[in-house]
């Protein structure tokens, strides 16, 4: 392949097309300075990079032929039984021109996803392939156990600053944890134990390896120890968003909804499975403040409760109403007393308060179980699950710990109540993703902007739900057709997809508005940006671009959809085209509402 800079005998078969971003590759005449041209070997010009900014009219007709051409593939990708799998072997079938590269070389821009709109080999496919990744995001490999120089745990801690504790208690406990960061910018979490808790240094290291050797997903891992003089400290992998206490006595936004309680349950349920299966079936002073959110909102169970506070100290800190009873006999923890606070900790989730587990049992007896059910979460749950989940608790709580079920029993009873798999615990939690955040523009940008610039999906949903059909009216006018009976399926469709959406069952949502799109009989930007953020929750970025760019074909000037555009993008790693997309779409609702219309 050659490159030139100018057009030379054009022709314009077999011609094919990429969409990169805001610029497009078409076929067609060269216009004088637009761009480049790539012919092949016999000087046949295959493409053409034509750029907005040189020629508007150009680019824009060009992006709408690739539209129509993209309409079409959809619609052949969804009748193919593996239309999910198309994100394969494309780079080798695409060659970009080498000025362009030129152009980009030692800049980002050579690492961009590159949607792709080929017929090579007769295969029709439409995928997008994923370059190099753009720094950020952090290794998730949890380190090997080891050894910590008692100096590296002070300099990552500020010297043990008090505003580093991180404990439920402050710095009141007897064992502090604080917030650290290592030399290699690894955040953790380093239990400081008083000077008497373990005065033999030998069994202090012996208990950490020993749990050390433990590595689970569903575990905030611990990583290390330090062992110097009379300090005694564990370190462990930090967990960002919280305990399970916070989120359920102390919210202040949102509670936790029904099918991330689930979830929850059923996450500790395997760490403690795990530990069970690897030799460590005893847990200390199992409770709410122990369950911790990763950076995910993923839920873990904290590694500090493997090992006791001291020696020869306490197993449990809590309200005495809260122990297992065969403890307070004699002061011995067992499997089974760690399968009793399991239970405390489902009645927490059911009720989303803390109730002394021998109420809780009269309740059940009496049969007022459903008394138990936290009101903020009524009618999102079925009477099976609840059912379910209360015969579970009473289980748990058994005064003879031969009747309490074992750990197994736990996974096995809570893993048929998953639902919402497809949805990420931080959307479910309620909390936003760290992950990389937009360049904002110059100008103030409007509640929308803000929120696509700091990637907030969950904002992002607020206001579409809000919004609802309002930016529909220009490019959505129904006729006496819409009476008839296949347009009132259409509209069924999509009120279903709407309700699913306002509920954050996005798979369904999905499924309902792609019935709506697929007849073809009314078009809809909202829908087409209300379903690429539903791909946006499920993970599914590639498919969320191409929806907000549908939405951009069916209403060329809407703000929202550019706005989509660009988190789409910018979860694509394209941070320098998802900035430019963010910027577009603020000056387009500057421009409206100088105009006197709302965004």
């Amino acid at each position: 392949m050659r490159v030139h800079e100018k057009a030379e005998d054009v022709e314009t078969d077999n011609w094919e097309a990429i969409l990169y971003c805001d610029a497009a590759f078409v076929k067609g005449d060269v216009l004088s300075g637009s761009g480049h041209v790539l012919k092949d070997g016999n000087g046949i010009v295959k493409w053409q990079y034509v750029s907005r900014d040189k020629n508007e009219e150009a680019h824009m007709s060009a992006r709408g032929v690739l539209m129509e051409e993209l309409n079409r593939r959809n619609r052949e990708v969804k009748s193919n039984a593996k239309a999910g799998s198309y994100v394969e072997d494309i780079l080798a079938d695409m060659q970009l021109p080498e000025a362009h590269h030129r152009e980009t070389a030692g800049s980002e821009k050579q690492n961009h996803q590159l949607l792709h709109l080929g017929n090579h080999n007769n295969q029709q496919r439409l995928s997008f392939s994923v370059g190099a990744a753009q720094g950020g995001g952090g290794d998730r490999e949890v380190p090997a156990f080891a050894e910590f120089p008692l100096a590296e745990l002070k300099e990552a801690t500020d010297r043990f600053s008090a505003q580093n504790v991180v404990s439920e208690s402050g710095d009141k406990a007897p064992n502090l944890v604080y917030k650290g960061r290592l030399k290699n910018h690894r955040w953790v979490a380093v239990k400081k134990f008083s000077r008497t808790a373990w005065p033999d240094p030998k069994q202090f290291a012996e208990e950490a390896w020993g749990v050390g050797k433990l590595r689970h997903g569903r575990l905030a891992n611990l990583i290390g120890y330090c062992c110097e003089g009379e300090e005694r400290l564990l370190v462990a992998e930090y967990m960002p968003n919280d305990t399970l206490a916070k989120h359920l006595f102390h919210w202040e936004n949102q509670t936790i909804e029904w099918a991330m309680r689930l979830r929850v349950a059923f996450s500790i349920a395997e760490a403690l499975e795990y530990c069970s299966n690897e030799g460590h079936p005893l847990y200390h002073d199992l409770n709410a403040y122990r369950v911790l959110f990763d950076e995910d909102g993923d839920p873990r169970l904290s590694c500090f409760g493997l090992m006791k506070n001291s020696r020869d100290g306490k197993s449990y800190s809590t309200n005495l109403a809260y122990t297992p009873p065969e403890y307070l006999r004699n002061g011995r923890v067992t499997p089974e007393s760690v399968i009793f606070s399991f239970g405390t900790i489902l009645l927490d989730l059911l009720s989303g308060k803390r109730i002394p587990p021998s109420h809780a049992l009269d309740m059940i007896r009496g049969k007022n179980a459903l008394a138990l059910m936290d009101s903020h979460v009524e009618g999102y749950f079925t009477t099976e699950e609840a059912t379910t989940l209360v015969d579970l608790v009473s289980q748990c709580l058994q005064y003879e710990p031969r009747d309490r079920p074992n750990t197994n029993k736990l996974v096995a009873i809570l893993a048929p109540l998953q639902t919402k798999l497809e949805l990420p615990s931080y959307v479910m939690l309620g909390i936003q993703k760290p992950k990389e955040a937009l360049e904002t523009p110059q100008h103030q940008l409007s509640p929308m902007g803000e929120a696509c610039s700091r990637m907030d999906l969950t904002a992002i949903h607020q206001i579409l739900v809000m919004t609802h059909y309002r930016d529909d009216e220009r490019t959505n006018e129904l006729s006496f057709q819409e009476w008839t009976q296949q347009m009132r399926d259409i509209l069924d469709a999509r009120k279903k997809g709407d309700f699913a959406f306002r509920d954050k069952d996005f798979k369904t949502a999905i499924e309902c508005y792609s019935q709506f799109l697929d007849v073809g009989a009314m078009v809809s930007p909202t829908v087409y940006a209300r379903r690429s953020l539903c791909h946006l929750m499920c993970d599914q970025p590639d498919a969320a671009l191409r929806d907000a760019m549908q939405a951009q074909c069916v209403y060329p000037d809407w703000p929202t959809a550019f706005y989509m555009q660009a988190v789409a993008l910018g979860k694509l790693n394209m941070q320098s085209d998802a900035m430019d997309m963010l910027h577009e779409a603020s000056l387009l609702e500057e421009k409206r509402q100088k105009g006197g219309k709302g965004s």
